[in-house]
C-alpha cells in the first residue's frame, strides 16, 4: 500500500465483504460514467455507520475520496486509516467541532458551510502550518424544506432561473457568505456549492427534470457573476476548480439525474456499503 498508516492499525474486511464492496463500486462509477455531462465526476463514498474495515476495502479497490456525517466517527475513522485519503465532512457544522475537524490532516473538504460563523470558526480552528488551505462547500437548501441546512438559492420562477438583479442579489445570505470566505478565510478556499434536495424531486426524476438541481446549477451562474462584480472574477483564480464553482449534488437514489444536470460530485453511501444500522442501534454496540 503506498500511504503509511497511522498508529492504530486498521481491521481488514473478511474477503467475500472485499469483494461485495468492489462489486458495488464498480457498478456506480459504470452508472456514473454513462450518466455524467461532466469528463470525470467525483464519487464520495458515503460510509456513515460503516466500519473502518469496509472503507479499507473500498480504498483497497482504488477509492480515495470517502464521507462522514459526524464529526467524532470522522475523527476515529482518520486515526485508522491511510493518511491520503480525502475526507470530505457532509453533516451540518457546528462551530464547536470545528476544532476537531480542524485537526484531521487529511480533511479535504467540508461540504456544508452555511453561515459566517461556522467559516470563521473552521478558518480559526485550522493549523498554521497546514499546507494547502481547506475546500470548503456552501450548503444551498433549493427544496425550501425547514428540515434542511443551508441558505436559500438565488434563484426565480419555475424552471428556476438565476437571480439577475444585481442588487438583490449581492445583498443575499448566500453572496455576503462567500464574499466572507474569500475575504476574511485565508485558509478556506471555496470550491463550490451543495444541496441535498427533495426526496420528491429525486423519486419524479424519471419523469421530469429535477427542479432543486436546477436551482443549484442557476444558484451556481448567479453567484459566480456577484463574485465578479465583487472584484472575484473567474480568472482571479481564487474560487472553483477551472473558472467555475463545482456542484455537489446526488446521493444514491439519484445521482445519475445529479449527473445529467451537471453535477461534478456525487456522495453515495447505500449504493455502495448497503443498508445502515439506525442510529440507535450503532449506539448500542
Amino acid at each position: 500500500m503506498s500511504s503509511a498508516f497511522p498508529a492504530v492499525p486498521p481491521v481488514r474486511a473478511t474477503a467475500e465483504r472485499a469483494a461485495e464492496l468492489k462489486q458495488a463500486l464498480t457498478e456506480v462509477r459504470t452508472r456514473m460514467d454513462a450518466a455524467s455531462a461532466q469528463a470525470a465526476p467525483v464519487l464520495v463514498a458515503v460510509s456513515k455507520y460503516k466500519p473502518a474495515s469496509d472503507v479499507l476495502a473500498c480504498y483497497d479497490a482504488g477509492q480515495r475520496d470517502f464521507g462522514e456525517n459526524y464529526v467524532q466517527e470522522l475523527v476515529d475513522k482518520a486515526t485508522q486509516l491511510p493518511q491520503d485519503i480525502r475526507w470530505h465532512f457532509i453533516g451540518t457544522l457546528q462551530s464547536n467541532k470545528a476544532k476537531a475537524l480542524a485537526s484531521i490532516p487529511n480533511l479535504y473538504a467540508v461540504q456544508t458551510i452555511s453561515s459566517i460563523k461556522g467559516a470563521s470558526a473552521l478558518n480559526k480552528a485550522l493549523p498554521a502550518d497546514r499546507s494547502t488551505p481547506l475546500n470548503v462547500l456552501l450548503q444551498v437548501n433549493t427544496s425550501g424544506e425547514d428540515a434542511k441546512s443551508g441558505v436559500a438559492p438565488l434563484t426565480t420562477g419555475s424552471p428556476p432561473a438565476p437571480l439577475t438583479d444585481a442588487a438583490q442579489a449581492d445583498g443575499t445570505e448566500l453572496v455576503q457568505l462567500a464574499r466572507h470566505v474569500l475575504a476574511e478565510c485565508p485558509r478556506l478556499r471555496l470550491q463550490g456549492l451543495m444541496t441535498i434536495g427533495a426526496l420528491a424531486e429525486s423519486l419524479a426524476a424519471a419523469e421530469k427534470p429535477n427542479e432543486d438541481f436546477a436551482r443549484l446549477v442557476a444558484t451556481r451562474d448567479a453567484l459566480e457573476a456577484a463574485l465578479a462584480r465583487a472584484g472575484f472574477p473567474a480568472e482571479s483564480g481564487t474560487w472553483g476548480e477551472g473558472g467555475t464553482l463545482l456542484l455537489s449534488m446526488g446521493m444514491s437514489s439519484d445521482f445519475e439525474a445529479a449527473l445529467a444536470a451537471g453535477s461534478d460530485i456525487v456522495r453515495v453511501g447505500t449504493g455502495i456499503f448497503g443498508a445502515r444500522p439506525k442510529k440507535e442501534e450503532v449506539k448500542a454496540h
